[in-house]
């Protein structure tokens, strides 16, 4: 069968593909071509990791594509540029909701839990920046540059960051949902306008907590997760914190509360767990935590002028968690607070490598967050066809890249493509 029509018949029947492309829609008045083309083909962009608009119109241009997205004309670059201005978002987040909840209906979010908690990442990515190219909203710093001539010189950059929600695992990784943090806010508020939205969308019951980075120690944002609903696991970093200094001062000398050899993650590791701690009303929180220390060994192979080095490594990491975790035991603790690197390590990694998370596709803010949820849809389909029910993939046998190829090379073999889109 050809490889496309499997992937849009798994599509279909998993998560009802058909149904969630009719609910898309924007805001033109007099449309010519119907949403649902324009969106289709920027799906399918996505899908077979086309890295531009202008990339994705020449796509259209091929006849077998035409029949897909049921649009007997090519669409120019400059049409996905108008159309992507006017999407509504919403209905882009309500398809991802719905594909993410079926997975977990469907217990392929399984191996992601841990002691049987589902945890979700949270972390600030900074996709696009520019020195000459900007817009009302993007955040702005001056960087030091030098230039031809030797000279120091000061230029103001333009970025947009983002902050994303993903559950990762050492099987599946699904990306969740993104908010933009906006010119002079820091990350905790987007964050919190993200994990708001979250609850709204997917339910305070979706997954268990959250695990984010050192730049969330803050009472007011902590709080707020548990007025949410959710647990908390923060990593920590700041030495001058009281509570860093106590746990510190109490797990000094004594006899690690769990010991074991890590295979995954090749090292040895030694836990502390200290419990009862204040959090000081100073960083407007006020309430008991604990703090898991985790002291990491392995042995590093490096090539030092052509000859393999071996030399013995140690690393320190300290969490914070919430009360509630406290019964959980301190190999929690340890598991969620390396799982959070998932975000950085697989879905930033591979949304920037693959999916040309990285290009400024169109610079106008709800085109931006309308196509990287496009491109989050495109990398959660994608994943779940490849990992729970390609076959040749789970063997070894066809990589990511090249099934994405395979896929893209279908588009060349005869199908009855109207027959896909008919059956939603």
């Amino acid at each position: 069968m050809n490889q496309l029509a499997q992937f849009l018949a798994y599509c279909a029947k998993v998560f009802a593909l058909p149904k969630i492309v009719r609910t898309i829609q924007d805001s033109r008045p007099y449309p010519v071509i119907p949403t649902q083309c324009v969106f289709l083909s920027l799906l399918l962009g996505a899908i077979i990791r086309a890295d531009s608009y202008l990339s994705i119109a020449q796509q259209t241009k091929r006849r077998s594509w035409q029949r897909l997205i049921h649009w007997s004309d090519p669409i120019s670059d400059d049409t996905l540029c108008y159309v992507s201005e006017r999407l509504k978002l919403e209905p882009l987040r309500q398809a991802l909701v719905s594909v993410n909840k079926q997975l977990k209906h469907n217990k392929a979010l399984e191996s992601c839990k841990i002691k049987g908690l589902l945890l979700a990442s949270l972390d600030a990515n900074e996709p696009f920046h520019s020195r000459s190219r900007c817009c009302p909203f993007c955040c702005k710093r001056e960087l030091q540059i030098t230039d031809s001539k030797g000279r120091k010189q000061t230029v103001i950059e333009y970025y947009h960051r983002y902050v994303f929600a993903q559950i990762n695992g050492p099987k599946l990784n699904i990306v969740l949902d993104l908010e933009p943090i906006l010119p002079g806010e820091g990350e905790s508020e987007a964050a919190l306008r993200l994990l708001g939205r979250m609850r709204r969308t997917y339910g305070p019951r979706f997954f268990d907590g959250i695990t984010v980075d050192s730049w969330y120690v803050q009472g007011p944002f902590l709080k707020a997760v548990e007025k949410l609903g959710w647990l908390w696991v923060v990593v920590l970093k700041q030495e001058r914190m009281e509570v860093f200094q106590e746990a510190r001062a109490l797990s000094a000398g004594q006899a690690p509360t769990e010991q074991f050899e890590d295979t995954v993650r090749e090292r040895s590791v030694k836990l502390w767990e200290v419990r009862e701690l204040n959090f000081s009303k100073a960083y407007g929180y006020g309430r008991k935590v604990g703090v898991v220390h985790s002291q990491e060994q392995w042995i590093q192979t490096n090539v030092v002028g052509g000859k393999r080095v071996s030399s013995p490594q140690t690393s320190n990491w300290w969490w914070m968690f919430c009360i509630q975790l406290e019964g959980m035991g301190p190999r929690v603790i340890y598991e969620a607070g390396h799982w959070r690197w998932g975000i950085e390590n697989k879905a930033f990694n591979e949304l920037t490598q693959f999916y040309a998370l990285g290009h400024c596709y169109h610079h106008h803010l709800r085109a931006m967050v309308a196509q990287m949820l496009i491109l989050m849809l495109g990398f959660v389909l994608f994943n779940a066809y490849a990992l729970l029910h390609s076959q040749p993939v789970r063997l070894g046998q066809v990589s990511l890249k090249e099934l994405a190829q395979d896929l893209n090379l279908a588009l060349e073999h005869a199908a009855w493509w109207e027959l896909w889109f008919e059956s939603g």
